[in-house]
């Protein structure tokens, strides 16, 4: 089995840099150009084993490093760029930390469905998610290291006016991929102020959005870390896989108890991003290289 997760950053929301900055310049002062990065995951779990095997990638860049237009985004040595044909092409050069290994190759993404609705996430309307294409196909195609496959994608984004701890103290997300296209996704956050909200949608193969009942929630077992999981459904669904497990974040991999799907699945703590010794640890794993200093 194979899979990977890809980020890019404009403003990066984990950044330690960012939120640095922000304290010492004020959040008009910290231009979010100046904290870009890609984060790259690849997982591969072999027959039999009971683990996935992990490269993982996200060194923080400045804005002499930047460059977009409409149909292009250079972050760095990394690109993601539209085709004419509608695909979206990105070519990653990166090396992982804290140990360096190299990541090079490509990824093809090729959209399906396009809902063209995006989803305000607080109440000040100050956050939004938009979910792109959630039945999209993927080709992987990388010789650093050497990997070729295709599968099922997704494709979405998330974009604010301010940083997500000024609002939120967690959230929890899922999507479901489902037969013929079809996907579910559900959205859950917890506000810094007020009662929580929850999203739960069904999307059809042609980009149709159908709101759904939010089902009840359900406990999930712990991350290694002590971050909180939870789920929505039914029955409480299956921890299949830990694939990244951090002081803040934890990605998990379930199968609905159910009709047997499988799920991504995402953990944040917003306050525990906050605590100056998460702060301390994050630039062994999201190291910083620009020849501008952070905040200018």
């Amino acid at each position: 089995m194979h899979a990977l997760t890809l980020i890019a950053f404009i403003g990066s929301v984990f950044s330690p840099y960012y939120a640095w900055a922000r304290r010492r310049l004020g959040d008009a002062g910290a231009a979010a150009e100046s904290h870009c990065a890609v984060n790259l995951s690849l997982y591969r779990r072999a027959p039999g084993a009971a683990g996935f095997q992990r490269r993982w990638a996200m060194t923080e860049r400045g804005a002499p490093d930047l460059a977009r237009d409409a149909a292009r985004l250079q972050i760095g040595p990394s690109r993601l760029a539209w085709q004419p044909d509608g695909s979206l092409c990105i070519d990653i050069d990166e090396w992982t930390s804290p140990w360096p290994k190299r990541l090079r190759g490509r990824v093809q993404v090729l959209p399906g469905a396009l809902p063209g609705r995006a989803f305000a996430l607080d109440g000040g309307a100050h956050h939004h998610w938009q979910p792109i294409s959630p039945g999209s196909r993927v080709a992987v195609d990388f010789d650093a290291p050497h990997l070729h496959w295709t599968g099922d994608a997704y494709l979405d984004a998330n974009h604010g006016s301010r940083p997500l701890a000024q609002d939120f103290r967690s959230w929890q997300w899922q999507r479901s991929a489902l037969p013929g296209g079809h996907a579910r996704v559900l959205y859950e956050v917890q506000p810094r102020h007020g009662d929580e909200r929850a999203l739960a949608l069904a999307i059809d193969a042609e980009g149709g959005i159908r709101a759904q009942p939010v089902p009840p929630w359900q406990a999930l077992p712990g991350s290694a870390w002590g971050v909180a999981r939870s789920s929505r459904g039914a029955q409480a669904p299956q921890l299949i896989a830990t694939l990244e497990s951090g002081p803040f974040y934890c990605r998990s991999l379930l199968r609905d108890a159910s009709d047997g799907t499988l799920a991504v699945h995402e953990s944040l703590s917003l306050q525990r991003f906050q605590q100056p010794w998460v702060q301390a640890m994050l630039p062994f794993r999201m190291p910083r290289r620009t020849g501008r200093p952070a905040g200018a």
